[in-house]
C-alpha cells in the first residue's frame, strides 16, 4: 500500500532533494507541498527555484504549495517530511504531531530531546521504539524521528561498525572538510568561499560531539542512555559543492589495526529498506580516496566512504565521505520514513 506523504519546508534546498527521492519512490506518494505564507497557495513550480541536478518532476511542479499548518495539509496524509530551518521547525513540529501526523525531521531542533529518537536506521534502529515513551509522555497521537546532522552522519557509521565489531571505543577526534551546499544556496557567498576555507561553523563541533554519544548509546525501553565515549570535533568549510570529507582518529581499548578496522566496516550490515545502500560502507585500499568529487555518489549517494586507514601515534586514522545532501539529510529522512514504515508506526 503506498503511504502518502508531505513535505514540509519544500521549496528549500533539502525539500527539493526530498522530492526527487520521494518522487519514484516505491512506497511513498507526495501529496502535499508546504513552505513559507509568501508561497502559500502559489503552484510550486512558480515558487522554488529548482536547483537540483534532475529535472523538476511534472506533477510536482503543478501542485499547489499549502501553509505550513496541520488545518492546511490533508487529514489522509500518514507522513510528513520536514526539511524547515531549526527556529520554525520547533514552533510548527510539535502541532503536526498533536494534530497526529509522523513527522521525519531534518531539521536540528529537539535531536537531543530524551524522548526524541535521533536515528541513522542502521546503527540503531532500534532507537525508534522511543516513541512509544515520547507519546506516552506528550500525549501525541502522531509522532516526531529525527536524523542526525550531515558530519554526524558521516563518521558515525563507522564508529558503529567498530563498535559492532567488539571494540570499546574510548577517545574520537574528527575534523571535517564540509562542502558549502551543507550551509544552503545563500549560506557562503562566493566571495567568503573562493580560494579560501573558513574553520569555523556555528555550533557545528558541538552537534558532532553530542548526537554521535546519542546515536551510539543504549535504549532499555525506557530509557535512552548515551554512549561513554568522548568526542572532539574541529569543523571546517571548504569550496566543494556536495560531499562532506572527514579525517578520523580513534583509540580504542582494545588494540585496533587498520585491518581489524577494514574487515569492520566492510561487514558492517546494510538494512533491507528501499534506500539503504549495499554495502553500507566502501572502503578503499587506495590513500587517496574517498574524494568528494569522485566518490560521493556511492549507493546513489546513500552509502559512506572511507580509506586511509592506518595506525598513528593517537589510534588508528582514517578518512571518510557522505553526500551531505542525500545521506547527510534528504536521503537520511527518507531512510527514516522507510524505517517507520517498517516498524508499523504509519
Amino acid at each position: 500500500m503506498t503511504v502518502r506523504v508531505g513535505v514540509l519546508g519544500a521549496t528549500g534546498a533539502v525539500g527539493q532533494r526530498l522530492i526527487q527521492l520521494l518522487e519514484p519512490h516505491p512506497d511513498f506518494e507526495i501529496a502535499a507541498l508546504t513552505a513559507s505564507d509568501s508561497s502559500a497557495g502559489h503552484v510550486y513550480r512558480d515558487v522554488a527555484k529548482w536547483r537540483v541536478d534532475t529535472p523538476i518532476p511534472t506533477e510536482i511542479a503543478e501542485m499547489t504549495v499549502h501553509a505550513t499548518t496541520p488545518d492546511a495539509v490533508p487529514d489522509d496524509v500518514d507522513l510528513l517530511f520536514s526539511s524547515l530551518p531549526s527556529s520554525v521547525g520547533a514552533e510548527v513540529e510539535p502541532p503536526f504531531c498533536e494534530a497526529g501526523y509522523v513527522v521525519s525531521s531534518n531539521s536540528s531542533n529537539s535531536r537531543m530531546a530524551a524522548d526524541v529518537p535521533l536515528v541513522i536506521p542502521e546503527v540503531n534502529a532500534e532507537h525508534l521504539d522511543l516513541l512509544e515513551v515520547q507519546r506516552d509522555e506528550r500525549g501525541w497521537d502522531g509522532a516526531l524521528v529525527k536524523n542526525p546532522n550531515c558530519s554526524t552522519i558521516t563518521f558515525v557509521p563507522t564508529l558503529a561498525a567498530l563498535a559492532a565489531a567488539d571494540f570499546t571505543l574510548e577517545e574520537v577526534h574528527v575534523s571535517t572538510l564540509q562542502a558549502v551546499s551543507g550551509a544552503g544556496y545563500d549560506g557562503v557567498t562566493s566571495m567568503e568561499i573562493i580560494d579560501n576555507a573558513i574553520p569555523h561553523i556555528g555550533s557545528e563541533e558541538e552537534k558532532l560531539e553530542t548526537e554521535s554519544r546519542k546515536l551510539l548509546g543504549t535504549f532499555d525501553g525506557a530509557e535512552l542512555t548515551h554512549d561513554g565515549v568522548e568526542v572532539a570535533a574541529s569543523c571546517n568549510r571548504i569550496p566543494t559543492l556536495d560531499g562532506h570529507l572527514e579525517n578520523v582518529w580513534v583509540e580504542a581499548e582494545e588494540e585496533l589495526t587498520p585491518e581489524d578496522a577494514a574487515d569492520a566496516m566492510r561487514e558492517f550490515s546494510p538494512l533491507d529498506l528501499p534506500s539503504s545502500p549495499d554495502p553500507l560502507i566502501h572502503v578503499f585500499e587506495d590513500p587517496s580516496r574517498p574524494q568528494p568529487r569522485l566518490d560521493r555518489n556511492l549507493g546513489d549517494g546513500m552509502a559512506i566512504a572511507a580509506g586511509g586507514l592506518r595506525e598513528s601515534t593517537f589510534g588508528l586514522q582514517y578518512n571518510c565521505l557522505a553526500h551531505n545532501t542525500i545521506r547527510g539529510a534528504a536521503g537520511a529522512s527518507v531512510l527514516n520514513g522507510e524505517l517507520l514504515l517498517e516498524n508499523g508506526y504509519l
